[in-house]
């Protein structure tokens, strides 16, 4: 399938592992110029040396912290410099901690907030103004099953990352008439670092084995396994398509049947 967007510039934000690095190599396959970043320049810089080995293409990569406005700032500023804009924004970042509401307090709630809802409002500020200017662009924000169904004991997930749904929605009513969508991909149980880190928790919790925990949660999900980060990234890619040009507004799952509701 032809998806147009071979030379399109594009930034995926905490890509050097998990599902962000999956995004940026989909990407990078279809002909993209790609740029990523993440906190630790360790793992950027060898993701950027692993992806080059595997496609023959330069990644143009940033240390930002998402929590910083001024590191997303210098992030957007690099990529525009070498790209001249960006095209599609894929606003990805890892999640806050496992809890419940009593565990956290207010400190917590605006660490979580800041993550990951105003790093997603500082980068697509940055970014809409060229796009409109050119008047195509595509923005999709990556959230999770718990803006559809709440997951027990990730109450800042499920709260914040709601947010950003709503934030994606207004965006989509404003920015439809300069032919840029904006949605939201929701992804299930996925075979990352971030779900492991969870499942070793509740494996503590519950004395028992991570390897038990991941296996119960296989069991609840209609097509009883897990996701492979690389089956997000292929919904992106085609959410950020020429063939996608007339979705806007939406959260997408990719759960594997997952959520309950209709």
């Amino acid at each position: 399938m032809y998806l147009g967007i071979s030379r399109k510039s594009v930034l995926v934000t905490a890509a050097s592992k998990g599902i962000g690095r999956a995004i940026a190599e989909e990407f990078v396959s279809e002909g993209a110029k790609v740029a990523i970043c993440s906190r630790n320049k360790e793992h950027l810089l060898k993701t950027s040396d692993e992806i080059k080995n595997k496609f023959g293409v330069e990644v143009l990569w940033c240390v930002c912290d998402l929590s910083k406005r001024k590191d997303i700032e210098n992030t957007i500023n690099a990529v525009n410099n070498e790209f001249n804009g960006i095209d599609i924004l894929v606003n990805n970042c890892g999640g806050p901690p496992r809890g419940n509401f009593l565990d956290f307090e207010e400190e917590d709630w605006q660490s979580a907030i800041d993550q990951v809802f105003l790093s997603a409002v500082t980068a697509t500020k940055l970014v809409v103004p060229n796009m409109m200017e050119k008047e195509w662009g595509r923005i999709i924000n990556i959230t999770s099953i718990s803006v559809k169904q709440p997951v027990d004991s990730l109450i800042l997930s499920n709260a914040v990352r709601t947010g950003l749904v709503g934030l994606a929605k207004s965006l989509s009513n404003e920015l439809g008439k300069y032919n840029i969508t904006v949605n939201n991909v929701a992804p299930g149980y996925t075979l990352t670092n971030r779900l492991y880190e969870l499942a070793v928790s509740r494996a503590k919790e519950m004395n028992t084995s991570h390897e038990e925990v991941l296996s119960e949660i296989a069991k609840g999900i209609p097509m009883n396994r897990l996701a492979a980060p690389e089956e997000i990234a292929a919904t992106v890619v085609f959410l950020a398509s020429m063939k996608a040009s007339y979705i806007t507004g939406c959260t997408i799952p990719v759960d594997g049947g997952y959520i309950k509701g209709l």
